[in-house]
């Protein structure tokens, strides 16, 4: 017997093969796959507007679609749902109703009721994108939109040739006074006498109040020849194409629509943000945190520069992106004064993250708010 035992271990061994081998082809047979994109994952988004909106609703529905087939994805679209008690509403129905595992909510104003039915439905994953809350369960995303803006601020400089820039935007919130103080400071880094008035509409949606801001600011100023806009109403764009100026988009390029007008545009890109975190959560790898994306992890940038930019464009935009690249730059670098003189980033000095993302309440110089 002590002869044959190291004979009997290898048949013992070679049976125990077998019987794994014939186990997996077992479970091959009856349909059992490992693969984490085999079973389909149902996607809740709740949107602010339409999701053929040409705009910032477009931008994160197309988005979805684009990685749909990829991570086997079924998309449930909410669209026209305000930033109130209506989100709460909408979300239950999304996990309940419709049994989605994970919801995106894609606006800044939902912050609130997102945060409280991710502590409800702790078995869901919730995406933020534009928020600033974390849990478990919930992450939030954030671009350096910023950046692109700056970038878009000398597309406009440049164009100008009156030095009267207009800009259209939503609310005086962080977000949207950072962008606008990066668009300016891009717009002076090539005009330096250059101004921008900026007109609030109080809406992220609403054509008629986009409209009135518009025909406002070109009531006051009508030397304005450039219009940017923060809003993700098309009007300002279609306003100006039709009054002969030039324009500066948002959200999604658009120059087909408005090819006598348009000069670029500042554009998300959120399958870079999506595909990652959905990912983790198929992966059982999700955590909840808040991520501040910068141009170079391609989330946001500046669309094909049209016909219509001025002579010399192209390179001074490539410059500016050089210097995002090696980190050298970056838009809120010192010296920086606001538009009442007073020294608010000193030289060798830079702005926090959490200052720029949460108490931006300043303008810079050359800015002028119209109300």
């Amino acid at each position: 017997m002590v002869k044959n035992y190291p004979r009997i271990m290898r048949v013992i061994a070679a049976v125990i093969l077998i019987v794994v081998i014939i186990g997996m082809i077992l479970i091959r047979d009856r349909g059992v796959d490992t693969d984490i994109t085999a079973r389909t994952t149902r996607v809740g988004l709740v949107l602010t507007g339409a999701k053929n909106d040409a705009s910032f609703c477009q931008a994160h529905y197309d988005s979805l679609l684009k990685i749909g087939d990829e991570l086997n994805l079924e998309i449930i679209c909410r669209e026209n749902i305000p930033e109130d008690e209506s989100c709460r509403t909408v979300i239950k129905e999304l996990v309940e109703k419709e049994g989605c595992g994970i919801v995106v909510s894609a606006s800044f104003g939902y912050g609130a009721y997102v945060t409280e039915m991710a502590e409800k439905y702790p078995e869901v994953f919730f995406l933020h994108p534009l928020g600033t809350e974390k849990l478990t369960n919930l992450a939030s995303c954030m671009g350096r939109m910023y950046q692109a803006r700056y970038l878009s601020g000398i597309v406009a400089g440049m164009r100008t040739e009156s030095g009267k820039i207009g800009y259209v935007a939503a609310y005086d919130n962080s977000e949207v006074i950072r962008d606008l103080n990066a668009f300016t400071l891009g717009v002076r880094s090539v005009s330096p006498d250059a101004e921008v008035y900026v007109r609030y509409c109080r809406s992220w949606v609403d054509d008629g109040a986009a409209e009135a801001a518009f025909r406002e600011l070109m009531e006051k100023h009508p030397d304005i020849d450039v219009m940017a806009r923060h809003t993700n109403s098309l009007k300002p764009d279609r306003l100006a194409e039709e009054r002969g100026l030039w324009s500066v988009g948002f959200n999604m390029d658009t120059a087909e629509l408005f090819p006598d007008s348009y000069l670029t545009a500042c554009e998300w890109h959120w399958d870079a943000y999506y595909r990652k975190k959905i990912l983790s959560c198929l992966q059982g790898k999700f955590y909840g945190n808040i991520e501040w994306m910068d141009m170079g992890s391609g989330i946001l940038g500046l669309s094909e520069l049209t016909a219509n930019v001025a002579p010399g464009t192209r390179e001074a935009v490539e410059e500016a992106e050089s210097r995002f690249a090696d980190r050298s730059f970056d838009v809120f670098y010192g010296p920086v004064y606001d538009n009442e003189g007073k020294l608010r980033i000193p030289e060798g000095e830079s702005m926090s993250d959490d200052e720029m993302m949460n108490s931006f309440g300043w303008y810079v110089e050359g800015l002028t708010v119209d109300e």
